[in-house]
């Protein structure tokens, strides 16, 4: 068996990423590794950490630089904050290169001038708090938002809650353990506050900020995930936010789910829909809610007719 072929079954049982050390172990001298990986044969994903080849799938890639970046710092490393929240799944941030590792209070702290990406924590965690994701340690889903609420602005603390709640990695339970895990630190008054505008139902970051649009301007749905039935009980289609009194929807449009050409083929249907059935349909969309005043005065004029 050749070296490539050695390193290749290693990468196979490590996510597809290798260490130097088992490079030179394989057979690979450090001239031969340094041109590979700068003629771009092969990929680097943290010091002394690569993949064996070109990298084809953008989301193992980001992953394996994620596991990489914290298996350099150490076996007791744990991905946090915004990279812990990626890994889980949870909406609501800005995406970034960046990598948020942590390492315990009482390890000296690393240096890693080399990786801009990567920033090195020190949070005090307990064993409930960590677990894995795609085998990489992280922050469980509790623990990271938060840690994540306690970080952010208000409208995405309350998207990432919503999100967490959406995709069923929060419980109420958890929900109401939360405040547990704020007392004691920066910003924990207003994290608390987040909590209790938290709502499951908001399907995207998107819906949750045309909800807070709504309410800071004086106009909160009724209901969100509206469900609009005929008279012989035949769904017409479900409005993300909804006021029933005067029979006004808010669809919250994001482009990757409305962008489609059948995507927008069923929305005209459902629209027709609705409006036949006497229900008034406004559309927002992610630049509408970086304005205070758009979507609720929108909604207001509605709801007035």
């Amino acid at each position: 068996m050749n070296a490539s072929e050695v390193l290749g079954r290693l990468a196979s049982d490590q996510g597809g990423v290798v260490t130097a050390a088992q490079a030179l172990s394989a057979g690979y001298t450090r001239d031969q590794i340094r041109h590979l990986l700068r003629s771009g044969r092969w990929t680097r994903m943290a010091r002394g950490r690569f993949v064996p080849g070109p990298v084809q799938d953008v989301l193992r890639h980001r992953r394996a630089r994620i596991g990489a970046a914290v298996d350099s710092l150490g076996p007791e490393a744990v991905a946090v904050l915004d990279t812990a929240a990626e890994l889980h799944g949870i909406a609501g941030l800005r995406v970034t290169s960046t990598i948020h590792v942590s390492v315990p209070p009482d390890h000296p702290r690393p240096q890693r001038r080399s990786d801009p990406d990567l920033v090195v924590h020190q949070l005090t965690l307990g064993p409930a708090d960590v677990g894995t994701v795609a085998g990489i340690p992280v922050t469980s889903a509790v623990r990271t938002v938060a840690d994540v609420i306690l970080r952010v602005g208000r409208y995405p603390a309350v998207c990432v809650l919503d999100s967490a709640l959406n995709r069923r990695l929060l419980t109420e339970a958890d929900l109401a353990a939360i405040p547990a895990l704020l007392t004691g630190r920066r910003g924990a008054v207003a994290a608390r506050q987040r909590l209790t505008e938290a709502d499951g139902r908001a399907q995207s970051p998107l819906e949750t900020r045309t909800r807070l649009r709504c309410v800071d301007g004086g106009v909160p749905p009724d209901v969100l995930q509206l469900e609009v039935r005929d008279d012989d009980g035949y769904l017409l289609g479900i409005g993300d936010l909804g006021w029933r009194g005067p029979r006004v929807i808010a669809e919250a449009d994001g482009a990757a789910p409305h962008g489609t050409p059948q995507a927008v083929f069923e929305d005209r249907v459902r629209q027709n829909r609705l409006v036949n059935a006497g229900w008034r349909i406004l559309r927002f969309t992610w630049s509408d809610t970086l304005r205070n005043d758009y979507v609720p005065e929108t909604v207001r004029r509605a709801l007035r007719r």
